[in-house]
């Protein structure tokens, strides 16, 4: 899977669980969960969307690495083969 369909993916995910968010409006480098205001609830919730779309195990403690486009595309295309 390409960076640019997991990001598609992220971004309909993550405007499923807060549909306010617009990533167009950000910076890639921005962290989504303050500039957006989620709380943890929705950022556990995007960790079990991306779970269940991508079958790929995403562990708690990597919650983190979901916190801005760049760095959730980055692991993301670790996990998912192209």
């Amino acid at each position: 899977m390409t960076r640019e369909e997991l990001k598609r993916i992220f971004a309909e995910e993550l405007e499923t669980i807060a549909p306010e968010v617009d990533l167009s409006m950000i910076a890639e480098t921005d962290n989504i969960q303050e500039y957006f205001d989620l709380d943890s609830m929705d950022i556990f919730n995007l960790l079990a969307a991306l779970h269940q779309r991508l079958s790929i195990d995403i562990p708690d403690k990597d919650a983190s690495k979901l916190l801005t486009v760049k760095t959730a595309l980055d692991y993301l295309v670790t996990l998912v083969p192209e």
